[in-house]
């Protein structure tokens, strides 16, 4: 379609003017990344004045055009277009990386129009790939957008979207590669063979286009092209220059990550001052969101289970069950699943929720970021697999916490307990991985009924949060009214006598429970506590059984020792001086029968037994 002198010479000077505001403030701030930033102007601006729709006064707006800047770094290029969007102030770029501003580094969710945080490259595509399903879940029709760097085509996330992206046919997502040749260190692998990024992309199922990315006109029929294409995602890949309309560092290895010194900066202004063009016409403005956004309750609660005590029942069976509840309940909750739905047992929400399941098979890290993006359009996301398999996306998970993510992750099949599957496929690292992130919550169940309460607090609960679930069967310890609460653990069994505390949770629970009843019968008396809550952990509750049990707690868990409840426990309760002694796989781990494995590696009835008349104090009982 034919488009205006006036918009194009417009669009023109607003990239003009993105290029000298990204110098400005890279240079105020003494560092960042201005060539970065300069090679994508055009781009921006096209994008955020011409092609999507949003309301630039409200960038929250559910109903707004979603952008993802995956290539993080170039920040300043972002915070310029929001400038002269007027939603910042101009001279407010100035405080660039400073510590008392809001503009950092790379975009943090500080912004309300920074979405996640981005910058650990290969992540923001996937992100948009779930907000784009988003809409479908809500029947909205707004578009996502990511901006990569042409070197993050290395990445093996952006190509496990690419694929799942296809695969679902989702239309409503455009990615940008800005293929500006130099990546940090020395040019990328590809430079500017624009023709294999094509081939690559349409091999992939994208509709792939070809554009000189300093060419105004030429982004603007590629994203109507977009716009157009129906059955599957578009890429434009636009071909630019590093430094583009800057002559001393245009094209120029050397630059990436490097801020002009003054005396630069000020040659470089003056050369891009220049290249404004005259026109009379008014700025363009972004088109108006379209529609309005589905709106959703508040979170309903689900019934209370119907387990009989001492039933055996996995506890990743029960979760499952309750997530489907929740998801009758609560149409703003969706799931990911890594193509093990019949083993994690989400299987049971995606036939309760069809249109809110979303397979992302082998490909842990762009099911993360699926999940992210469906969680930062408003959505309660859980994302399943093995325990294991979430710390091949850790990277995802990291930024997730960062950005305090409304995402639930549900992990299965962990520690040595699974039994003969073997070490690849043990999940010994999770709860260090979970405890590590800030503000997260970490829950391991016991049973089902505990199971089943950890999957509603959580869903009721903003922010990040995990629950490690089981693969045994496991005997039914709560009656079903039983009240869980986040940060508080369970007293199964004591005495007055309780010589010492043994703390466990999942299968050790059982063990701990066999252990008392071993004691018992030689005379000898321990409170049993079940963790439930990892993080936060029941310090106080952990301080009082201390307190009334010699001061000595014994803890013991199927995970490694680092990170998991024996530092939990301890770091609640060494500073008062309680003793902690940990029963935890302390190497790497056998294919082996359930039993065989817990005893082997020292943590079942029997090693507690043994930990207990080690450390109990003389007299004690």
């Amino acid at each position: 379609m034919p488009y205006s002198k006036d918009l194009l010479d417009s669009l023109h000077n607003i990239a003009t003017q993105l290029r000298i505001d990204s110098i400005r403030a890279t240079t105020a701030a003494g560092s960042g990344h201005p060539t970065s930033s300069m090679s994508a102007a055009e781009i921006m601006a096209t994008l955020f004045f011409s092609v999507m729709n949003f309301d630039p006064e409200h960038p929250e707006n559910p109903a707004n055009d979603k952008f993802v800047l995956s290539k993080g770094h170039a920040a300043p290029v972002l915070y310029a277009t929001w400038a002269e969007l007027g939603y910042i102030k101009r001279e407010h770029l100035l405080t660039l990386r400073r510590i008392d501003s809001d503009l950092e580094g790379h975009p943090t969710p500080i912004l309300k129009f920074v979405s996640v945080p981005t910058g650990s490259l290969g992540q923001g595509i996937c992100v948009a790939l779930g907000m784009a399903l988003d809409a479908r879940v809500d029947g909205s029709n707004y578009r996502a957008y990511a901006l990569l760097g042409d070197g993050e085509n290395a990445e093996g996330s952006v190509w496990e979207a690419a694929e799942v992206a296809c695969h679902h046919d989702v239309d409503n997502l455009c990615a940008i590669v800005d293929v500006n040749r130099l990546g940090q260190s020395q040019p990328t692998m590809l430079q500017h063979h624009m023709e294999t990024y094509q081939a690559r992309w349409s091999a992939f199922g994208w509709n792939a286009l070809v554009v000189d990315g300093h060419d105004v006109q030429q982004l603007l029929q590629a994203f109507d092209n977009a716009k157009q294409t129906k059955g599957k995602p578009t890429v434009i890949l636009a071909r630019t220059l590093k430094g583009k309309g800057v002559s001393f560092v245009e094209d120029k290895e050397g630059w990436h990550g490097k801020a002009l010194k003054k005396d630069e900066a000020e040659k470089a202004i003056a050369e891009l001052d220049r290249q404004f063009v005259k026109t009379s016409a008014a700025q363009p403005t972004p088109g108006k969101p379209n529609g309005a956004p589905k709106q959703y309750g508040a979170y309903k609660h689900i019934a209370a289970p119907q387990y009989e005590i001492g039933k055996e029942v996995a506890t990743r069976e029960a979760a499952a069950h309750a997530l489907a509840e929740v998801g009758k309940l609560n149409e703003n909750v969706v799931c990911t699943d890594g193509d093990v739905e019949n083993s994690t047992h989400t299987e049971f929400f995606q036939k309760a929720a069809p249109n809110r399941f979303f397979e992302g098979y082998i490909a842990e890290q762009n099911m993360v970021g699926m999940s992210m993006g469906l969680a930062a359009t408003g959505k309660i996301a859980f994302a399943s697999t093995f325990a294991c398999f979430l710390t091949r996306a850790a990277d995802f998970i990291r930024l997730a916490g960062l950005a305090h993510s409304n995402v639930k992750f549900l992990g299965t099949h962990v520690g040595v307990s699974i039994g003969e599957d073997g070490s690849s496929q043990m999940g010994l690292e999770d709860m260090s991985l979970f405890r590590a992130l800030p503000e997260s919550v970490v829950l391991y169940p016991s049973d089902a009924v505990s199971a089943w309460y950890a999957v509603d607090l959580v869903s009721a609960r903003k922010g990040l949060c995990y629950i490690r679930a089981g693969r045994p069967k496991q005997p039914v310890l709560y009656s079903n009214d039983e009240k869980f609460e986040i940060g508080k653990a369970k007293i199964l069994r004591r005495s007055p006598e309780d010589a010492v505390t043994v703390v466990a949770g999942g299968v050790t629970i059982n063990e701990a429970i066999k252990a008392y009843e071993q004691l018992r019968r030689q005379g000898t008396s321990i409170r049993v506590i079940d963790i439930f809550s990892v993080r936060p952990v029941d310090a106080e509750g952990l301080l009082r059984a201390a307190s009334e049990t010699n001061n000595t707690i014994i803890t013991v868990e199927d995970h490694y020792a680092s990170g998991g409840i024996g530092d939990a426990v301890s770091e609640a309760v060494t500073p008062e001086g309680v003793r902690v002694f940990r029963l935890a796989v302390r190497e790497v781990p056998h294919s082996g029968k359930p039993e065989e494995l817990l005893a082997k590696y020292k943590i079942d009835a029997q090693a507690i037994v043994e930990q207990v008349h080690a450390v109990m104090p003389v007299g004690a009982r």
